[in-house]
C-alpha cells in the first residue's frame, strides 16, 4: 500500500485491524515532535496514516446517515459509553468555584485530576481483561482529550487526542469494523456532548489563538464527519440551508453538522458571518460531498500541519513516528 492511498480520500482504507503479535510491548507515549524541523518526520510517520487513514474510514461509514440510523451497538461499544458516563457525571461532583476572572475556572482542574486518578480503573472496566496490558499506553490519550489544566483550556489537539484514543480501541482489537458507525454516531457524539458541558461549565479558553486552527473555537472533526452524513440529504440541500434556523432546529438531533452550529449560535453573539467567517463561507460550496472533501483538505492544512498543535501529540507502540513505509 502506498501513501497516497491512504491520504486520498479514504473510500478504500480499512480502519486498523489488531494484528498485534502476542508479545506486542506497549510502551508509555511520549511527545516526539519537539521542533518545526520535527513536522516533516511527523507528516511521513506510520502515526499520520494510521490517524488520517482512521477519520476517512469513519468518515466514508456514516455517509448520508443520520444520527438516529438504527447501527449495531456492540458489548463493548457500550462499555465505552459507560466509561463515558462515568466521565461525564463527574463533572457535578466539581461545580465552578466563585472567582475574579471570566475565562478558565479553576474547579476544572480538580475535575480533570479526578479523571486522570479514576482512569486506568475506568479502562479496567470497559476493557477486557486480556487487553490490560495496553492500559498504560492508551489512557494518555483519554486523559488528553478534555482539555489543559494549566491553561483551562480546549481546542482542536485535545479532539485528535480523543480520535487517536478511539483508534487505540481498534488497534488492541476492542473495537471491531461492525462498530464503525457507532463509534461516531454514539461514542464521539457523547465525547462532544461532554466537551461541550466542560467549555460551559468551566468557561474554558479556545486553545491556541482562539481557535485560529480550527472551524469554530473549539472543534474540528465533527465538521468532517457532520458533513459525510449530509451526502444526498436531500432537505438540507444546497448547503446554505444550515444557515436557517428552522432547519437547525429541526435536524440537529440527526445531524452533527447542524448540532455544532446550533451550539455555535448559543454561545456567540451578532452576525454568524463575522464570528463564523470559515463556516459562512462554506455555505456558498455547491454540495455536501465538496464541502467533505474540502474540510479533509483543510483539516491536514489548518490542524495537523501546525507545529502549536502537534507538539503536544503522544506517540508510542501504536502510534509510532517511525517513517511509513511506502511498500508493504
Amino acid at each position: 500500500m502506498n501513501a497516497e492511498s491512504v491520504i486520498g480520500d479514504g473510500s478504500k482504507m480499512e480502519p486498523p485491524t489488531p494484528t498485534l503479535p502476542v508479545n506486542h510491548r506497549f510502551v508509555e507515549p511520549q511527545k516526539a515532535v519537539k521542533t518545526i524541523t520535527d513536522m516533516a518526520i511527523w507528516e511521513k510517520s506510520e502515526a499520520y496514516m494510521e490517524y488520517t487513514g482512521f477519520i476517512a474510514t469513519l468518515n466514508e461509514a456514516i455517509k448520508a446517515k443520520p444520527l438516529s440510523v438504527d447501527c449495531k451497538v456492540s458489548e463493548n461499544v457500550t462499555k465505552v459509553m459507560n466509561l463515558l458516563d462515568k466521565i461525564d457525571n463527574l463533572i457535578s461532583e466539581f461545580p465552578p468555584i466563585e472567582q475574579p476572572q471570566r475565562f478558565g475556572n479553576v474547579a476544572f482542574r480538580d475535575w480533570l485530576i479526578k479523571v486522570k486518578t479514576s482512569s486506568t480503573i475506568l479502562l479496567q472496566e470497559a476493557l477486557d481483561s486480556k487487553l490490560h496490558l495496553a492500559i498504560p499506553e492508551i489512557k494518555v490519550y483519554l486523559e488528553e482529550s478534555f482539555g489543559n489544566a494549566t491553561r483551562i483550556d480546549y481546542g482542536t489537539g485535545h479532539e485528535m487526542a480523543f480520535i487517536m484514543f478511539l483508534c487505540c480501541l481498534y488497534k488492541i482489537g476492542s473495537l471491531q469494523i461492525d462498530d464503525n458507525i457507532a463509534t461516531v454516531f454514539l461514542i464521539f457524539n457523547k465525547y462532544l456532548s461532554i466537551a461541550r458541558k466542560l467549555q460551559q461549565t468551566y468557561r474554558m479558553e479556545p486553545a491556541g489563538s482562539h481557535g485560529v486552527w480550527s472551524l469554530d473555537d473549539y472543534q474540528f472533526v465533527p465538521f468532517i464527519w457532520g458533513s459525510s452524513q449530509l451526502i444526498d440529504q436531500p432537505r438540507i440541500y444546497p448547503p446554505a440551508k444550515f444557515l436557517e434556523d428552522e432547519i437547525i432546529d429541526k435536524y440537529c438531533n440527526d445531524y452533527m453538522f447542524l448540532s455544532c452550529i446550533k451550539y455555535i449560535k448559543e454561545v456567540k453573539k451578532g452576525p454568524f458571518a463575522e464570528h463564523s467567517n470559515q463556516l459562512w463561507s462554506i455555505s456558498a460550496v455547491g454540495s455536501w460531498s465538496k464541502i467533505n472533501q474540502g474540510l479533509i483538505k483543510m483539516y491536514k492544512k489548518e490542524v495537523l500541519a501546525k507545529f502549536p498543535v502537534i507538539q503536544h501529540v503522544y506517540f508510542g507502540s501504536l502510534f509510532p513516528i517511525r517513517r511509513f513505509p511506502l511498500h508493504r
